[in-house]
């Protein structure tokens, strides 16, 4: 389909899959198996100045918006979504800071982070507070001109390779989640330690680790905001990046889509190839109609974002839960199509299948996502009666 892109835009484009295509395609199995963190590839997006898409210009970046970000996602996670997400993670990351920053806060740390030189992460997530992200227990106390963190984080994106961390810590436990703020931590700060890197089913070649901080002495100059306003932080960084997770699920469909099509062409059953059999045509059809109609409305949303829209709840989570649903069901049917050869590593289907799989889980669960979109759509009728 025709989205009509600017020249910039186009240009985002090629450069994002040329990248997917000669730095990532060749080596993505042995990432994967390897479970080894693409720096090399983390380099080349910074010398191709991937990273400014994101940043306002101001501080050295394009100021491009969420649907440029979400064109360079999607067709990087179309070569791999383990190496997609190591960049989207740090958009993720960046967020936090675009939105409340201060001025002195956006000159220290959005230039680096536009010139790729630092990568960012963010540190919600604990192992009693997933979806129920108001449960968090990390701690941060007011000693003299510094807070002092204490707690673990858990599942974290880019941790332990990313310079830079937004974490979400309880300055006052006794007012639960509005008791929370938002501060910018450095990697090497004392006190600030990982735990160990997870071994998962699949975006293998993305670091996921624990966040660990043991009387962690931050400045208070490094609070996100005021004290109080974390867990606003955290809904409005969830609501902007949710699209970007739509993305990666759309360029791994197409991934699959493309290598479901290429095998079925190729692929001789009964005398003939398995793409003149129906039943593969239905299933192709299906496939492409789903993957479509995920990319317009995860386009959507981006372009509302970028419009200045003031509140996109509904949208961002209904372009996360759509786009991931059909990423795991095209992905599923892709391996389904590729038959035994589908399931063996030899091949790239069982990969994206994979893969596809926790784009239903982080960034709110599907589940939880639609509880989301019911609540907002009933709150708008409730507006109008």
């Amino acid at each position: 389909m025709e989205y009509f892109l600017t020249e910039q835009q186009k240009l985002i484009k090629s450069l994002a899959r040329r990248i997917a295509e000669e730095r990532i395609l060749p080596v993505r199995a042995e990432l994967d198996e390897k479970e080894e963190f693409p720096w090399a590839i983390v380099k080349d997006m910074a010398d191709s100045d991937l990273f400014r898409i994101f940043i306002p210009e101001q501080y050295e970046g394009m100021g491009e918006g969420s649907f440029a970000l979400c064109i360079a996602v999607e067709e990087l996670s179309r070569a791999c979504c383990g190496v997609a997400l190591t960049y989207a993670a740090d958009a993720l990351g960046a967020v936090p800071i675009l939105l409340y920053g201060n001025d002195e806060q956006k000159q220290k740390y959005l230039p680096t982070i536009a010139d790729g030189a630092k990568l960012t992460a963010f540190g919600l997530t604990e192992s009693g507070a997933g979806s129920d992200a108001g449960a968090i227990k990390t701690t941060a106390t007011r000693d003299g001109d510094d807070y002092i963190i204490n707690g673990t984080k858990q599942f974290i994106t880019n941790g332990g390779e990313a310079e830079i961390y937004t974490v979400i810590a309880l300055t006052d436990p006794s007012r639960g989640s509005r008791g929370a703020s938002a501060f910018i931590v450095d990697k090497g700060t004392p006190g600030f330690t990982f735990g160990k890197k997870e071994q998962k089913m699949g975006i293998r070649s993305s670091a996921t680790r624990e966040l660990v901080f043991h009387n962690c002495r931050v400045p208070k100059e490094n609070l996100l905001g005021k004290e109080g306003l974390g867990f606003v932080v955290t809904m409005k960084t969830l609501d902007a990046s949710r699209p970007g997770v739509g993305a990666l699920s759309v360029g791994l469909a197409q991934g699959a889509l493309e290598a479901a099509v290429a095998y079925a062409r190729q692929r001789k059953q009964f005398g003939q190839p398995v793409s003149a059999f129906q039943a593969v045509q239905h299933m192709l059809a299906n496939m492409a109609m789903e993957l479509e109609a995920a990319r317009a409305l995860v386009y959507a949303t981006a372009k509302t974002i970028d419009s200045g829209a003031k509140d996109f709840t509904e949208e961002g989570a209904m372009a996360k839960v759509f786009a991931t649903d059909m990423a795991m069901k095209v992905t599923t049917d892709a391996l389904q199509i590729f038959g035994g050869v589908g399931y063996m590593r030899d091949y790239p289907a069982e990969k994206m299948m994979r893969d596809a799989k926790i784009n239903q889980i982080y960034e709110g669960t599907n589940q939880v996502l639609r509880n989301v979109i019911a609540l907002e759509l009933l709150k708008r009728k409730a507006l109008r009666e």
